[in-house]
């Protein structure tokens, strides 16, 4: 069973991959170039790398950068993000063990929502506690869980909270502004 068990979730996976793919084919990439820096305050985006996710899952670079952070739309959400919690996303994706350090995220432009208790969520449903954020900075890693930060199933997005609470994947979620 364990083995079917993970066959079913790196099909998902690649099927998640696919569909983020296919949304973003529609865009030039410098359409999705200056999407995806409308993630991240001026100053970070200036010297951010861009990477675009391919129909295969791998990384294009879309543009170089010079200041640790690559910003990139995963389906339709915008995000900037350090080399820190990129590696603690891919231990998301991958199912893995996120790194032991911290790591910065900038979503200026919110996001589109996601269950707040099932990392592996794809949408909505009756019990998955979905939450929407607007703009936000996500901060990973063992120091976000010292923040004391509400742990509720149910937070208020306008007020900071812990996303994945009690997995290995819990980060701090802090709005930086008033929503879309």
């Amino acid at each position: 069973m364990r083995i079917f068990g993970s066959i079913l979730q790196l099909a998902v996976t690649v099927l998640m991959i696919a569909a983020f793919a296919q949304a973003q084919k529609q865009m030039s990439d410098s359409e999705y170039t200056k999407a995806a820096l409308s993630a991240a305050p001026k100053g970070v985006a200036s010297g951010a790398a861009v990477a675009r996710m391919e129909s295969d899952g791998s990384m294009r670079t879309l543009r170089p950068g010079n200041n640790g952070f690559t910003c990139m739309i995963i389906s339709t959400d915008k995000m900037c993000s350090d080399a820190n919690s990129m590696e603690f996303m891919h231990a998301v994706m991958t199912h893995g063990t996120p790194p032991d350090k911290i790591g910065i995220s900038y979503m200026l432009a919110g996001d589109d929502g996601a269950s707040n208790t099932d990392p592996y969520a794809t949408g909505k449903t009756a019990d998955n506690h979905w939450v929407k954020t607007g703009p936000h900075i996500m901060i990973f890693g063992p120091g976000s869980k010292s923040l004391g930060l509400t742990e509720d199933k149910d937070p208020d997005p306008s007020k900071p909270y812990m996303m994945w609470a009690g997995t290995p994947y819990e980060h701090a979620m802090i709005p930086v502004g008033s929503g879309k």
